[in-house]
């Protein structure tokens, strides 16, 4: 497929399902490729601060701040969920919703979406701990993950100044299941890196869109990546993988990550450098190398010639 920026994003329409992990209810949403049959599935896993309503902003003047629109335009199904704890879907009171946690969440929607018809398995897009959910699922169930996109990534957490930074607050994390949103945090996701990185023209609606379903979320990510790295084995994950890093993003070190990269058994892998970009990619001023860098990852025509040995 070659990559056409000629092509305009226009508001697609959306269908909301409901299924259930561990006898709770999930929410996922799914928009249809404008034309078909689509090129694959792309499955888009949130982080810790907000739901899945992020992937699919609406913004008059603006239809490229839906990831979900981008990409139907572009031919591909698009699907999103909200993992337990989170959005629309369950709240319950003692879920800290952990990376290991959004394991039996992924089974759940990948079951739903084989029985609605997506007959090959989706590619996974994770950002910040949605990268970690993705990574750990392509882990345990490599069968379900045809492709694997990891952005906003951390390996081990060396040389992090963000979870340094974090971490000074973990007595805070673990004396409750929960941790208050507010404005001010949301928009230091966007500016802590770097102060110009982001759109201005998407940092209140963005905000917006969290804020409408939640204004506290679970602590349990926030744990594991300071106390609990390194979650993934990179040489345990064996399907197609691309990490997508950020020029800014404080998640990581460089270093970190490329070790990561370095690890992966599967040659068909790629290591994305985003030149101008912190933390928040879907947002950046730069937006358009991080969604053009997926499409060519997702998009890639499978190796003729595969070395087994």
């Amino acid at each position: 497929m070659t990559f056409d920026t000629a092509i305009v994003t226009t508001r697609q329409p959306h269908v909301d399902h409901w299924t259930a992990s561990g006898g709770r209810k999930i929410f996922m949403s799914e928009k249809n490729a404008v034309r078909q049959p689509a090129l694959g599935t792309i499955l888009l896993v949130h982080g810790s601060s907000m739901g899945s309503q992020g992937f699919d902003l609406d913004i008059p003047g603006d239809p490229d701040a839906s990831i979900m629109d981008w990409f139907a335009c572009r031919g591909f199904n698009v699907w999103r969920l909200d993992f337990l704890g989170y959005g629309r879907s369950d709240k319950p009171d003692d879920h800290l919703a952990t990376v290991e946690q959004a394991v039996p969440d992924l089974l759940a929607a990948t079951d739903y979406m084989k029985s609605h018809g997506v007959t090959d398995a989706p590619m996974l897009l994770g950002y910040s701990s949605g990268a970690l959910r993705a990574a750990l699922f392509a882990q345990r169930h490599p069968d379900r993950v045809k492709r694997l996109g990891l952005e906003a990534f951390v390996y081990t957490g060396a040389g992090s100044p963000t979870l340094a930074k974090r971490a000074e607050k973990m007595k805070e994390w673990k004396s409750s299941v929960r941790r208050p949103l507010s404005r001010d945090f949301l928009m230091s996701t966007m500016t802590r890196d770097h102060s110009e990185t982001t759109m201005d023209s998407r940092k209140l609606p963005f905000i917006e869109s969290i804020l409408a379903l939640e204004d506290s979320v679970p602590n349990g990510t926030y744990i594991d990546m300071c106390e609990n790295l390194p979650l993934v084995d990179p040489r345990a994950i064996t399907v197609p993988t691309a990490l997508l890093r950020g020029q800014f993003d404080g998640i990581a070190s460089d270093e970190d990550v490329l070790e990561f990269f370095r690890l992966l058994p599967n040659p068909d892998k790629e290591f994305i450098f985003l030149p101008g970009v912190a933390h928040t990619a879907g947002t950046a001023k730069n937006y358009l190398r991080f969604y053009s860098a997926a499409l060519s990852f997702f998009a890639r025509p499978e190796p003729v010639f595969v070395d087994r040995h």
